[in-house]
């Protein structure tokens, strides 16, 4: 999969494209394309018969409510073009949501615009923002999408590194904001910084000080915050504080979320962004042009979904966190050192205790050697910063699986010994 035999031949194919593709570390010294680490992880996995632990989609079905009120909107004839701004159930549903479990007012009519998931969300506000020259900075590691259309906008990544802690010993025990970096990728070419947390992929969770330093210093430049909290229901320690919550976040946070992890619906891709009426308006006049609109029948689900007790969000979570136990015990059983996740889909774990220095190397040995797929952390890094040495011998594995698919990839994972 890493050969490029196989692969078109685009030098005779001018335009933005390869700034998206050199963005996201997919575009080689030949002008050709790769495919994403995530499909070349999943074809491996294929080809072996190996557990996928690689990619994050869930094996839950999700919540029968959510399901069966997208089975009636399509049997009620629900399936023309809904509106740009998404359904009034499902904008209702979502301003609600915000003030339910995060104390925020926001008006379902002027800020609120459903999307084709987060990653759509993120696209039209980047591009609606962003003009060429300026600079996006990143938490890194990050997810590849950000990097990707970052380049597709013209402008410049910047990176604000997570830094890997470490006990006495050496054992990484955590990852922490390196706040004085942050504030020294702001510029005055600083346009946006996006922040995700809970993060990917790190499964780490940003407190009040590190939240509050980001916020002082999008402020001092002009520049807006743009989130990424897709997996803020999946919290298993400590506390997801929603940026939009700050003192002084009106008008600068830009907030994106969407049903697919929270639901298990990841295939439905409804996302949404919640943010002032005018940067609404700017996103919107861009997003119209990249969908419209979508998912009609599966927004009338979520519009259920977001209604649905607590009890239906505690029961998710907490088989969620029991199947990361269950990874963590069999992972430290196999000799890795692992950092425990503290919210969301994904558990990272070093490899070097089992001699391992190149997680990549490692990943791509596992699923002939052993039947099982990851993938490294530093397919999320910046290959030139502060972290690609640091985090060079992680790797991530997805805990959104059943249980029988980890017990079984724990069982083999200790063959890596």
């Amino acid at each position: 999969m890493s050969g490029t035999a196989d692969l078109p031949r685009t030098e005779c194919v001018p335009g933005p494209w390869r700034r998206a593709a050199a963005g996201a570390g997919l575009l080689g010294d030949d002008q050709q394309v790769r495919p994403t680490i995530f499909t070349e992880m999943t074809a491996l996995a294929t080809a072996t018969g190996a557990v996928n632990l690689g990619q994050g989609f869930p094996d839950d079905p999700g919540p029968v409510q959510v399901l069966e009120a997208a089975r009636k909107a399509i049997s009620d004839g629900r399936n023309q073009y809904p509106p740009l701004a998404g359904i009034p159930e499902l904008r209702t549903a979502i301003a609600a949501h915000q003030q339910r479990f995060h104390g925020l007012d926001v008006d379902p009519d002027t800020e609120v615009q459903v999307t084709m998931g987060a990653t759509e969300a993120m696209a039209a506000t980047l591009l609606a923002l962003v003009e060429p020259g300026d600079e996006v900075i990143t938490i890194d590691p990050f997810y590849d999408a950000y990097a990707a259309v970052i380049g597709l906008t013209g402008a410049t990544q910047s990176y604000a590194p997570l830094t890997l802690d470490r006990d006495a010993e050496g054992h990484p025990t955590g990852f922490s904001l390196d706040i004085p970096a942050l504030r020294s990728a702001f510029t005055d070419r600083t346009r946006a910084i996006i922040v995700n947390t809970p993060n990917n992929p790190t499964g780490a969770l940003l407190g009040p000080d590190e939240l509050t330093a980001i916020l002082d210093a999008a402020k001092a430049h002009g520049a807006y915050v743009i989130t990424d909290e897709v997996y803020e229901h999946l919290v298993f320690d400590g506390e997801h504080i929603p940026m939009a919550t700050l003192p002084g976040a009106r008008g600068t946070v830009i907030t994106i979320s969407s049903a697919g992890k929270t639901f298990s619906v990841t295939g439905w891709k409804i996302g949404w962004i919640t943010a002032t009426p005018e940067l609404i308006t700017a996103i919107s006049a861009v997003k119209q042009f990249l969908t419209f609109a979508g998912g009609g029948p599966f927004q009338v689900g979520v519009a259920a979904g977001l209604g649905l007790p607590d009890e239906v969000f505690e029961a998710h979570r907490a088989s969620l966190q029991s199947r990361r136990d269950l990874l963590v015990e069999g992972l430290r059983g196999a000799g890795f050192d692992v950092i425990l996740p503290a919210a969301g889909y994904f558990t990272v774990a070093d490899a070097a205790p089992l001699g391992y220095q190149d997680g990549a190397a490692l990943c791509r040995e596992m699923p002939g050697r052993i039947g099982v797929a990851a993938v490294p952390v530093s397919a999320f890094t910046n290959p030139h910063g502060h972290n690609a040495e640091s985090l060079r011998s992680l790797v991530r594995f997805a805990h959104c699986k059943s249980a029988d698919s980890i017990r079984l990839a724990a069982e083999r994972l200790q063959k890596l010994h």
